[in-house]
């Protein structure tokens, strides 16, 4: 259970497992470049089991939660609301708890999504791909829909994430058409590509970039660069790693804990790097 912090206000990332987060690097970084010197922030390794307990014992020093795999939706039903980001993939990363005990869950990823494309130049598309079906590839549709004019090409393994990407993409109101997992060099022609799988699954697919690459977002960020990532960028293309996405999307959650606006984004960057670095 969480300990009483003495001064300042409390803030943390849930998950199991949660050893390798960067979160507490980039949070404490962004306390530290706003000045907030009495502010904390810690890590837990908190299954779905153990999440209630851990809730239902924040006091009013904590000002919010991040939240980690497996916890994005086992954590909505002990929320008093939630956004309509998070409401519409069912995910909440963030949680901004209030002195009067009130919980409100947001979700980060999608709008860091944006924000991290953004940055690197890319406002609109024409047309996209994403390469993996799990709960990733459901926050890039999301951010799709905002910034793709046309169809998304999703690639998935199994008839399965097959079914439940075409969910995604109707209630997301996404123009989706999904692909074999065996025709996946094909996404690298799209004039952006956004890479959901785990590490090692698109190294097979670097032989495959085209001479003309446009723009890959591959959402790991250890190890980096990824076999996919490294051709790419060999090529001439854009390339937003995970650590673009991780900030941007940890930027999003010091804003709404802090009520500090603009959060530091180029202190967080940095303090990412660095502990990337050290690894």
């Amino acid at each position: 259970m969480p300990v009483p912090a003495t001064d300042g206000r409390r803030a943390a990332v849930l998950g199991s497992p949660i050893g390798h987060s960067l979160s507490p690097v980039l949070h404490r970084a962004a306390y530290a470049e706003l000045g907030l010197t009495g502010w904390t922030y810690d890590l837990f390794d908190v299954d779905e089991a153990a999440l209630p307990g851990f809730v239902e014992g924040l006091g009013p020093e904590w000002a919010g939660l991040s939240l980690t795999m497996p916890l994005k939706r086992a954590v909505i039903p002990l929320l008093d609301g939630i956004s309509d980001t998070a409401a519409s993939v069912d995910a909440v990363n963030t949680v901004v708890l209030t002195a009067d005990g009130r919980r409100t869950g947001d979700n980060t990823d999608i709008p860091g999504m944006i924000a991290a494309l953004r940055e690197h130049g890319v406002e609109k598309v024409e047309s996209a791909a994403v390469l993996g079906a799990g709960a990733t590839a459901s926050s890039a549709l999301a951010a799709l829909a905002r910034i793709c004019a046309g169809e998304v090409a999703v690639y998935v393994r199994s008839a399965a994430r097959a079914a439940e990407m075409r969910g995604w993409a109707e209630r997301l109101d996404v123009e989706v058409r999904v692909v074999d997992w065996a025709r996946a060099a094909e996404a690298l022609h799209a004039p952006l590509v956004v890479a959901t799988t785990p590490a090692g699954t698109t190294d097979a697919l670097a032989a495959a970039v085209p001479e003309r690459p446009v723009t890959l977002f591959d959402v790991l960020y250890e190890p980096w660069p990824t076999a996919l990532a490294a051709r790419w960028s060999a090529h001439g293309g854009a390339v937003v790693s995970g650590l673009d996405l991780l900030v941007h999307q940890a930027v999003l959650q010091v804003e709404q804990m802090t009520g500090r606006v603009p959060g530091p984004l180029a202190a967080m960057r940095a303090a990412g790097e660095r502990a990337l670095a050290a690894r």
